[in-house]
């Protein structure tokens, strides 16, 4: 399965910000509940970031008097884990596994954002999708679908 399928949800969680935008407003775009990372745009519209709430709380402890108004690209994360439409989802689940990330942004052939993908969501197509052959074997194979059931009927055959 291609991260594609999984467009039109990732579209729904993408979130963007300019580069030049003041941290404060990367911190508003947070603290809306369905936001969990914010993916930052260069002028060109060309991602070069992202910026999680921990970036902005790292960047508060740190000041004393904090206004908010150094740039987002003062603070985003540069060293982007990313997919685009093309690649298979289990290799994107396997990187963010790998990584340990929640989110990972979508790029199109130009690197700009289409999408965002969410640890949770990606985990459950897949899961569907194991569910799914699951029930494809068992409809197929009646009581020999599974690898109990096969070495039930080893034992029986040889004792």
């Amino acid at each position: 399965m291609l991260v594609e399928r999984m467009l039109p949800l990732a579209r729904e969680k993408l979130v963007t910000i300019g580069d030049d935008a003041p941290l404060i407003e990367a911190a508003k775009l947070l603290d809306r509940k369905e936001a969990n990372l914010v993916v930052v745009c260069d002028s060109d519209g060309m991602m070069v970031g992202v910026i999680a709430k921990t970036d902005i709380v790292r960047q508060v402890s740190r000041c004393q008097g904090y206004g908010g108004t150094a740039a987002v690209s003062t603070v985003m994360t540069r060293d982007i884990a990313l997919c685009r439409p093309h690649d298979f989802l289990k290799d994107v689940w396997s990187t963010m596994k790998a990584r340990g990330l929640k989110h990972i942004p979508v790029i199109n052939h130009d690197s700009r954002p289409v999408g965002l993908l969410i640890a949770r969501d990606v985990l459950g197509v897949l899961l569907e999708v194991v569910r799914g052959r699951r029930t494809v074997c068992t409809m197929m194979f009646p009581g020999g679908s599974s690898a109990g059931g096969r070495h039930e009927a080893r034992r029986a055959r040889h004792g």
